[in-house]
C-alpha cells in the first residue's frame, strides 16, 4: 500500500503524529561473564552476586554457551572433536551445578525492568546484588523462557548478576542428540540461549503477532491482524497510543486506556485499522517458488503525553500454509494454496551448541544452493533465533518440534510408554505445555516455520494433545500442527499420514522406485536415507589421528552413529562389493563419494517423479553436530560431499532423471512456465561408445513430468552402461544434465530380512568397471575473480580424448596452509565429459573461506589425473 493511500485511509480515524522516541533498548547480556564448578567455589549466591566479587580463576566466556562449550573456547579442552579425545573429558565435573556471573551497568533506571532467560538447561537459581530473586521452583525446564521482574533491585551503575545452574538429571526433558553422535560430557548444561535486560517505561508491548489472511485464488489484498499483550507496570492508570509503521510507507495510530496493573490483548484488524489492509501483497513463498518476500512492523508504545514507553521490531512474511490428506491417506502440503513437495534435510546444531551467526548462514546458504525447500529441527528448536531469521530470508521452510530425546528409555534414562514416550505425569505435561507455548510464542513471527510437530517418533498422551491444539488455536491458528513425524493414529487428531519407516543405512539405488511399503517414494517421509556418507579425504585427515586413518578401525567407529549406526560395517559392506576393496585411505574417499553421490541422487529423483502420490522426503540428515561418517549432505567442516551435488541436481527445478524402477528417462519441470527443450539421451559401454542415442523436442507445462525415453533392458556386451541425459535450450544452452552407470545385473534387495532401519542386499551389483576406465587427462583453464561477497571462480573443462571423464572433483584450496576453502557453492561438481566435451562452472567463495589466503584450482576424477 502506497503513503498517499495510508495516508486517506488514516484520515478517519486520528491526525498522525510522529512515532514516538523509542524506549530504552532491550540489552544483550552476551558478553562478560564468567563461570566456575560449584564445587570449587566456596561463597554462596549472595556473597557471588555482590559487585565488585573477584573472579579470578573463573572462566570467561560469552552467553549464550554451554558449559562445555566455554572451557574449549577457553582453551581448557583443545580440539575435543578430533579423534577420541572427546571421551577424554572427565564428565564427573559437570555432574554439579556451575556458576554463571557477570556485571550489569545501569545508567539508570526505568519503571520496568526484567531479566530475561531464553534458554536454561536445566534448571537454576538466581541472586542480583545479594539477593535470591529465583529458585529452581520457578527456573526448570531446557525450554522455557522465564521472565524475572527485577525492577527496584537494579541499582544505577554496577548490579551483579549470579546463576547457578544445575545439570539435568535421569527422566528430565532435556536436550539430546539421540543415536546421531556421542552425547557431549555436560549434557549441554548451561545459559544455551541468550540472556536480555528487558526495560521498558510504564508500560510495554509483549509478544507481538503479525499474521495475515487472503484468498489464494486471488490474492489482490491481504488483512493483517496485530495481536500484542499490553501491560501497565504501574499502578496508576496509563493513557496509551499506540504508532505502528511498515515497511511501505503505511502508518496508524491507535489509542487504549490501561488500567492500573492491567493486562489486556491487544487485537487490530483492518476493522479497526484500515491500513491493515495491503493491496498487492507481496507474498513470501519457499525456495525456488518464488521470492520470500518479508515485511517490517515498527510498533511503538507511548503514553499520550509523548513519553515513550515501548518500541518494537517485527519481521513477517504474508503466506498461508494448509495441510490435507488424499485418497490414500497421504498428507501433503500447500504454500499460498500451491501443492509444494517437501524437499528437505534435518539440521542438528552443534555438538556443543557452538554455531556463529556465520557459520547458521553459511549452513542456510548450503540449503538454498542444494535446491532444498525445508529443514526439520528434532527437539533443539535452534539454539539461536538467527537461524530462524535466515530461514525466512532465504526462503526455507522448517519443521520444528520435539525430539524422539523423550521417547526411548535409552535417551531419557527414565520408563517410557511404548505409545506415548515418557512425558506421562500430570507435572510433565505441564512442563511440556508450557514450553510449547513459549516456544510458539518465540517464533510465530517467523514466516519459515510452516509446521508444529507436537512428537517425533510417537504420540503425545490424548489430554496432552489436546492441550496443545487448545493453545495452538488460541496463539497461533496460522500453521497445522502435526501430531507425530510416524505412522500413528491419534485418537485426538487421527491418523498422522505421514511415515518415518527408514531406510537409514545404505540402500542401492532402485529401492526407492520400487518399494511399496516402507521408505519408497510415496506419501511425505518425515526422515529418511542411504545411511553412512564419509566425507572427503581431507576431511578424514582432519578428524582422525595419523596413526588411525588406515586401514578402518574403532577409531572410525567412534565417529559413526550409536546403537544400530556404530560402524561402517553395512556400507563398506556395499562398496567393497560393488566398487571394489580399497587399498588406502585415498582410494577409500573416492569411492565413498562416488558411492556417496550414486545412492543419495535416486532418492530426492524418485519423490520428485513419482509426484502428485510423493508428498516429500526428509534426508535424515542435512549436517553434523561434529566430525562424523554418517547422515550428511556436507560435514562439520562445512565440506560437501559428493552426497551433495547429488541432492543439488536432483532438487533442481528443472531436471531430466533415470526412473531406476521403470528404466526410463523422465524430464521435469518445476518451474511456474511451461519449458521448450530438447532431450537427448545417451547410452554409453565402457569403451566409451554411444550405443544408442535419442533426441527429441519436448513441450512440457509449468510443475509436470514427461516421459523423454524408455530404456528398458540395456544392451548386452558391458558391465557397466553410462546413461548421459540432457535437456538443452535454445542455441544449445544446457538446461539440466544427469550422468547415471547402471550395471548390467542390478542388486537385488532382500525383502524378508526387512529391520525397520533398512532393508539389506541378498546380492550386489558389479560396478568395478568404472573404477578402470582408460585414462582421461583434461586440458582445464580458470579463472579468479572478486565477487560480491569475496571471490569467485569460473572453471572450463575439455575433454580432448575418446574416453569418458568420470566424476570429476574440483575444489579450491588455500595457497598456503593447501586446506580446503569453504564454503564454497560450485554450479555442478563430481563432473564427467563426453568424449570432445567442453563444460563450464563457476563457484562462490566468501571471503572467510580464504582466511585471507590466495586460491587455488585443484581437480581430479576416477580416470581423471589430478591436476594441477
Amino acid at each position: 500500500m502506497t503513503g498517499r493511500h495510508a495516508a486517506s485511509l488514516l484520515s478517519l480515524l486520528c491526525a498522525l503524529a510522529p512515532p514516538a522516541a523509542a524506549a530504552p533498548p532491550t540489552e544483550s547480556l552476551r558478553d562478560g561473564w564468567h563461570l566456575r564448578s560449584s564445587a570449587e567455589v566456596t561463597a554462596g549466591g549472595a556473597e557471588i552476586s555482590r559487585p565488585g566479587y573477584p573472579a579470578s580463576g573463573w572462566t570467561a566466556a560469552n552467553v549464550p554457551t554451554t558449559v562445555f562449550a566455554a572451557l574449549v573456547a577457553s582453551g581448557e579442552y583443545r580440539d575435543p572433536y578430533h579423534g577420541r579425545n572427546l571421551e577424554k573429558i572427565p564428565a564427573e565435573q559437570f555432574a554439579v551445578p556451575w556458576w554463571y556471573r557477570r556485571e550489569v551497568v545501569v545508567e539508570r533506571p526505568t519503571a520496568s525492568s526484567r531479566l530475561v532467560f531464553h534458554g536454561i538447561n536445566y534448571s537454576a537459581e538466581v541472586w542480583l546484588n545479594g539477593e535470591r530473586i529465583a529458585g529452581r521452583d520457578q527456573l526448570t525446564g531446557a525450554f522455557r523462557r522465564f521472565e524475572l521482574d527485577v525492577t527496584g533491585r537494579l541499582r544505577a551503575g554496577a548490579n551483579a548478576l549470579a546463576v547457578l545452574v544445575h545439570p539435568p538429571q535421569p527422566g528430565d526433558l532435556t536436550l539430546g542428540f539421540v543415536d546421531w553422535n556421542p552425547e557431549p560430557p555436560d549434557r549441554s548444561m548451561g545459559i544455551w540461549r541468550e540472556v536480555e535486560l528487558r526495560r521498558t517505561g510504564a508500560a510495554s508491548l509483549e509478544d507481538v503477532f503479525v499474521r495475515s489472511d487472503f484468498d489464494v485464488q486471488n490474492p489482490a489484498t491481504a488483512d493483517l491482524t496485530i495481536e500484542a499483550r499490553l501491560v501497565n507496570h504501574s499502578d496508576t492508570p496509563f493513557p496509551a497510543q499506540i504508532e505502528g509503521e511498515l515497511d511501505e510507507g503505511v502508518r496508524f495510530s491507535y489509542e487504549v486506556d490501561l488500567a492500573p496493573g492491567e493486562q489486556r490483548t491487544l487485537r487490530l484488524t483492518p476493522a479497526e485499522v484500515p491500513a491493515l489492509r495491503l493491496r498487492a501483497p507481496r507474498l513470501w513463498w519457499p525456495n525456488n517458488l518464488g521470492e520470500p518476500h518479508l515485511y517490517r512492523l515498527e510498533l511503538a508504545l507511548h503514553g499520550r503525553g509523548g513519553e515513550p514507553a515501548d518500541h518494537r521490531t517485527v519481521d513477517f512474511g504474508i503466506r498461508k500454509v494448509a495441510d490435507s490428506v488424499d485418497e490414500h491417506g497421504y498428507r501433503g502440503y500447500t504454500i499460498n494454496g500451491k501443492p509444494v513437495l517437501i524437499r528437505g534435510g534435518g539440521w542438528v546444531d552443534d555438538l556443543m551448541l557452538a554455531d556463529d551467526d556465520r557459520r547458521l548462514e553459511d549452513q542456510i546458504r548450503y540449503a538454498r544452493h542444494l535446491n532444498l525447500n525445508t529443514i526439520r529441527l528434532e527437539g533443539f528448536w535452534g539454539s539461536t533465533e538467527r537461524l530462524f531469521e535466515l530461514a525466512d530470508r532465504h526462503g526455507i521452510m522448517v519443521w520444528v518440534g520435539w525430539s524422539c530425546q523423550w521417547e526411548w528409555q535409552d535417551y531419557l534414562r527414565a520408563p517410557v510408554d511404548e505409545t506415548y514416550g515418557g512425558v506421562d505425569t500430570p507435572a510433565e505435561m505441564d512442563l511440556v505445555a508450557a514450553s510449547l507455548r513459549d516456544q510458539v510464542l518465540r517464533l510465530r513471527n517467523h514466516a519459515s516455520v510452516v509446521v508444529w510437530n507436537l512428537a517425533s517418533d510417537m504420540l503425545p498422551r490424548p489430554e496432552l494433545e489436546r492441550r496443545y491444539r487448545a493453545m495452538l488455536a488460541e496463539i497461533d491458528p496460522t500453521r497445522p500442527p502435526l501430531a507425530a513425524c510416524s505412522v500413528r493414529t491419534s485418537e485426538v487428531s487421527g491418523p498422522t499420514g505421514v511415515k518415518m519407516n527408514g531406510p537409514y543405512e545404505w540402500v542401492p539405488p532402485h529401492y526407492w522406485y520400487v518399494d511399496r511399503e516402507r521408505g519408497g517414494a510415496f506419501g511425505f517421509n518425515t526422515e529418511t536415507g542411504p545411511g553412512a556418507q564419509p566425507p572427503v579425504v581431507e576431511s578424514l585427515r582432519r578428524m582422525l589421528p595419523r596413526e588411525h586413518r588406515w586401514p578402518i578401525d574403532d577409531m572410525w567407529a567412534y565417529h559413526s552413529g550409536r546403537h544400530e549406526f556404530s560402524n561402517l560395517d553395512r556400507y563398506r559392506k556395499a562398496l567393497d562389493a560393488r566398487y571394489g576393496p580399497s587399498g588406502s585411505l585415498e582410494e577409500f574417499a573416492r569411492k565413498a563419494q562416488l558411492a556417496n553421490y550414486e545412492a543419495m541422487r535416486p532418492m530426492f529423483e524418485a519423490f520428485s517423479l513419482r509426484r502428485p502420490l510423493a508428498k516429500g522426503v526428509v534426508q535424515w540428515m542435512l549436517n553434523s553436530a561434529w566430525p562424523d561418517l554418517f547422515w550428511q549432505l556436507y560435514d562439520w567442516y562445512l565440506v560437501p560431499t559428493g552426497a551433495y551435488y547429488a541432492a543439488r541436481n536432483a532438487n533442481r527445478p528443472i531436471n531430466i532423471a533415470y526412473d531406476y524402477g521403470e528404466r526410463k528417462v523422465v524430464a521435469v519441470n518445476d518451474t511456474a512456465a511451461p519449458l521448450l527443450a530438447t532431450a537427448v539421451v545417451r547410452v554409453l559401454d565402457t569403451g566409451s561408445r554411444v550405443v544408442r542415442q535419442e533426441s527429441r523436442q519436448i513441450e512440457l507445462p509449468a510443475g509436470e513430468r514427461r516421459d523423454v525415453a524408455v530404456l528398458g533392458a540395456l544392451p548386452a556386451g558391458s558391465p557397466v552402461h553410462f546413461v548421459d541425459a540432457r535437456l538443452e535450450g535454445a542455441g544449445g544452452a544446457l538446461l539440466a544434465q544427469n550422468l547415471y552407470w547402471l550395471p548390467a545385473e542390478p542388486d537385488v534387495l532382500d525383502w524378508e530380512k526387512s529391520q525397520w532401519f533398512y532393508t539389506p542386499a541378498s546380492r550386489f551389483a558389479d560396478l568395478t568397471a568404472v573404477t578402470r576406465l582408460p585414462p582421461a587427462p583434461l586440458a582445464v583453464s580458470h579463472r579468479f575473480r572478486p565477487g560480491p561477497d569475496g571471490h569467485e571462480v569460473e572453471v572450463t573443462l575439455h575433454n580432448p580424448g575418446p574416453t569418458l571423464a568420470f566424476f570429476v572433483e574440483l575444489a579450491v584450496v588455500r595457497a598456503t596452509s593447501g586446506e580446503l576453502a569453504v564454503p564454497i557453492r560450485w554450479d555442478d561438481n563430481y563432473i564427467s565429459l563426453l568424449p570432445g566435451e567442453r563444460r563450464t562452472v563457476r563457484a562462490i567463495i566468501p571471503a572467510h573461506a580464504l582466511g585471507g589466503e590466495e586460491p587455488v584450482l585443484r581437480w581430479q576424477g576416477i580416470n581423471v589425473p589430478a591436476g594441477p
